[in-house]
């Protein structure tokens, strides 16, 4: 899931766009986008890239073993 460092910096990214505006609105207004994009990210269900990677590799190691595992039935079908 992202962090909350991750939805800060994404906040600020989306405030630095908007123009000048008093520093009080400014606190408000990223406040709201930052609980916005919490919530609205926390619904999406994501994984981590870290995680991503380590699913990637277990499906290679069974995609290779499921190769090895046809050719083997095809050579004992001969």
């Amino acid at each position: 899931m992202i962090n909350r460092f991750d939805i800060s910096q994404m906040a600020r990214e989306l405030i630095s766009k908007l123009p000048d505006m008093p520093d009080s609105l400014h606190q408000e207004v990223e406040n709201t986008i930052r609980q916005s994009l919490q919530l609205t990210l926390s619904k999406m269900d994501l994984v981590t890239r870290e995680e991503f990677d380590v699913q990637a590799a277990v499906l290679a190691r069974t995609r290779e073993k499921l190769e090895l595992l046809e050719k083997q039935v095809n050579d004992l079908e001969k």
